[in-house]
């Protein structure tokens, strides 16, 4: 059976949240010095990626309509397979600045598919 490829904008819209009350108050010097903080940021990118991975699976369409998708899902597969040599000040810079417009274009795509 096929599965909503609304849970996938759910799941990844979950995981924007957690990143956003996970780095609240925080700087990047406090991210740099917590790893379980630097952790719990990685995992929840990498929910995202995998979400809209597979929500482009099951609808091709709604996932071309995400900005950036390929370099999202890129951006997990970094993370995963290349764990060793991940760049905390990009995945800082990934969380301040492009989290909270994914966030809102993904809050906008659940609510026009009701």
């Amino acid at each position: 059976m096929r599965r909503d490829p609304r849970t996938y904008l759910w799941d990844a819209l979950r995981a924007t949240e957690l990143l956003a009350e996970f780095s609240s108050g925080k700087s990047f010097a406090d991210y740099l010095a917590d790893a379980m903080l630097r952790s719990a940021v990685e995992r929840q990118f990498e929910i995202i990626g995998e979400a809209l991975n597979n929500l482009s699976k099951v609808d091709q369409k709604l996932a071309a309509s995400i900005p950036d998708l390929p370099r999202i899902v890129a951006f997990r597969n970094i993370l995963i397979h290349g764990y060793a040599s991940v760049d905390d000040a990009l995945v800082w810079q990934v969380l301040a600045e492009k989290r909270p417009q994914l966030e809102e274009h993904i809050r906008q795509l659940l609510a026009g598919l009701g």
